[in-house]
């Protein structure tokens, strides 16, 4: 009887090592400094006026695609008699299901937008390098995009474009099993009281210095946000906290996951906390130099852990 138990758990050992992915992972940082450069450095901010300069980041980021080895596409969509693109692309097999990664490329008005949102666009285009590198190791499908028209006046409406993106996929009977939004990732502080929260109890919670990574997401992600917070602290050296929020806590929603939640697919956000913690949000300051691309990496690095563990 003894033996039968000790062979099922050497079996049960073997199975579930064999299931998770132990290998190294390297980010290069220095990809993330050029991508965001790239999309910061332009002769007119890249809002939803400058359609020519929209257009000059979303071929930049299909570049970054192509030379990655997958094959992007374009969504084109109308608003106001404009035609905007999303950049989608898609990675592994449908063997388990699909997960979204979605980062926005747009600017509030002439804002240079580093951290908000470069600062997830080159985490998507890194990560998206990373996943390639271990494709055959993926359990879901992967669909990777880059979004317009998420900032004011259209956030919140029908004309952003990952409510045409999240639409889509409905549209076409695709089944999501998550969606996971990249919304500032690069500013951080070590400084005491450098971490606002809307509500002052969370004070009591969280840490006063706005110095780790938060994943945000409806109290039925909970299950989602504990194993995102336990890839990230095991395998990086950033801190993750979780928030698994009601509805009426306020900015819970202040990105492109809101339009997934309205088709009823489950959705996290991951961010540095935005207006709770960066001073430079929506302002002009927000500049390439008031990142911090040490821990940006480490927060690629932690998601990647995540998603080729298959913590579902």
């Amino acid at each position: 009887m003894l033996n039968k138990i000790i062979g099922c758990m050497i079996l049960i050992f073997l199975f579930y090592y064999s299931n998770s992915f132990n290998e190294k992972i390297i980010v290069d940082k220095s990809k993330l400094e050029e991508h965001v450069k790239a999309l910061v450095d332009t002769k007119k901010t890249r809002n939803c006026l400058n359609i020519d300069i929209l257009n000059n980041c979303a071929t930049y980021i299909q570049e970054q695609f192509l030379a990655i080895g997958l094959k992007p596409n374009e969504q084109l969509f109308t608003v106001n008699d404009i035609e905007y693109k999303n950049i989608e692309c898609r990675l592994g097999s449908n063997i388990k299901g699909k997960i979204v990664i979605g980062a926005h490329y747009d600017v509030y008005k002439n804002t240079v937008g580093a951290d908000d949102n470069a600062s997830g666009v080159s985490s998507l285009i890194e990560l998206s390098r990373l996943l390639k590198k271990y494709e055959n190791q993926l359990k879901y499908e992967l669909i990777l995009v880059a979004y317009s028209l998420e900032e004011p006046p259209y956030f919140n409406t029908e004309k952003m474009g990952s409510y045409f993106h999240a639409k889509s996929l409905i549209d076409n009977n695709e089944k999501i099993n998550l969606m996971i939004c990249l919304e500032m990732l690069g500013y951080y502080s070590e400084e005491k009281d450098s971490q606002d929260y809307p509500l002052d109890i969370m004070k009591l919670i969280y840490p006063q210095k706005g110095n780790f990574i938060a994943a945000v997401g409806k109290l039925n992600t909970f299950d989602k946000l504990l194993n995102i917070k336990k890839a990230i602290n095991q395998n990086s050296n950033i801190k993750c906290e979780i928030l698994p929020a009601p509805d009426f806590i306020d900015a819970i929603d202040y990105s492109d996951h809101i339009n997934y939640q309205k088709f009823h697919i489950k959705s996290i956000m991951i961010t540095d906390t935005a207006l709770y913690r960066n001073p430079n949000y929506h302002e002009l300051t927000d500049k390439i130099n008031t990142l911090n691309f040490d821990k940006m990496s480490e927060v690629v690095k932690g998601l990647a852990y995540y998603i080729l563990n298959n913590e579902l």
